[in-house]
Order: C-alpha cells, then sequence, then structure tokens
C-alpha cells in the first residue's frame, strides 16, 4: 500500500472486479485486496494523517491510454465530521477545483446509506453508484461503477468514474488510483 517517497495508496480502480457501491461501515473499514482494487478505509485514512495535513495525488487514465495526475493539499477529518475532506488550497493541476469551489470548503464523504452530501435533495452516492465526497453530484467520483468499455447511454455513463474538469462529466475512466503524504512541515511537529 505505500509506494515510493511516503506515499500510501488509498484507493485503485482498473478492472472493475470489487463493488465500490457499498455501505458506510464498510467504507469506512476498508474493502477489497491491495493488489488490485481496494478502497484503504476512511478510519485508516484519518489514522495515517491524524490531525494533521496531507497531500493527495490523484491519476486518472482513460480508455485511449491517455494519463493525468494532480496534486494539492488537504485535511480529512474523523467520524464525527463525517470524514470530511477539506481542499487546504487551490490544486496544483491544470484540472482546475473539481470537488467544489471555493477550494476552503469541506466536504463530507457520503454513502447511499448515509447521505451527507452538500446536494439537499438527492443522494449522490445512491444516484451514482458509489461513496464519495460529493458536493453537488456533478464534479467527480472516482468510486462510481466501473465499465468496461463506454457505454451508449448517457443516463448510464453518469454512473461511472469520472472526473469533469479533464474528461467530462459523462466520460467513465478506466482506472484511478488515489494517494496520500503527510506533510513534511507537518510530519516534523
Amino acid at each position: 500500500m505505500t509506494s515510493d517517497g511516503g506515499w500510501t495508496v488509498i484507493q485503485r480502480r482498473q478492472d472493475g472486479s470489487v463493488d465500490f457501491n457499498q455501505p458506510w461501515e464498510v467504507y469506512k473499514t476498508g474493502f477489497g485486496d491491495p493488489q488490485g482494487e481496494f478502497w484503504l478505509g476512511l478510519e485508516k485514512m484519518h489514522l495515517i494523517l491524524g490531525d494533521h495535513g496531507s497531500h493527495l495525488a490523484v491519476q486518472l487514465q482513460d480508455w485511449e491510454g491517455n494519463a493525468k495526475s494532480l496534486q494539492f493539499p488537504i485535511r480529512l477529518g474523523g467520524e464525527d465530521t463525517a470524514y470530511s475532506l477539506q481542499l487546504t488550497a487551490p490544486m496544483a493541476s491544470e484540472l482546475g477545483a473539481t470537488t467544489t469551489t471555493p477550494s476552503s470548503l469541506s466536504l463530507p464523504f457520503s454513502t447511499w446509506d448515509q447521505d451527507h452530501d452538500l446536494q439537499g435533495d438527492k443522494n449522490c452516492a445512491k444516484s451514482l453508484s458509489g461513496g464519495w465526497w460529493f458536493g453537488n453530484c456533478s464534479h467527480s467520483n472516482l468510486n462510481g461503477q466501473y465499465f468496461h468499455s463506454i457505454p451508449q447511454q448517457r443516463q448510464q455513463r453518469k454512473k461511472g468514474i469520472f472526473w469533469k474538469t479533464w474528461r467530462g462529466r459523462y466520460y467513465p475512466l478506466q482506472a484511478t488510483t488515489m494517494l496520500i503524504q503527510p506533510r513534511a512541515d507537518e510530519a516534523a511537529s
């Protein structure tokens, strides 16, 4: 789960072998196989980071073999905050702010059985087939349904793995990896 440079892999999607449409308790503890598709677990992520900041790296791959990476500082709250993800600075990438704006907003984690998203009239995790830090339902979801090819129906595609500012809202990605690394200035204190 740890790669070079102190990075810890927290999520990997690559072949659809694991169903990411899981309830809160499963996202909290983690699931899947660290050698393949998996989710480390919200509680483990929080324990790794403590009350300190971290860097989050996101690696995306489309069906044409193109890849994009981005990295930005974050903070992750505990279960009492629904593991809220706070973007502590603008993203260091041309992909722009994809989860929501402004960048200082905290996004609680939502699952189909625990709706904490900022979309008051619906449950994004239930609609989009996977738990995630949703602001509204349209900016990103790397835990959506995995497709082995791009579906023809737009309604089906929106349930897939997507990052709106790179390939668009209705383009399901082929592979993703998420990694965290404690910030050097925070880890030293």
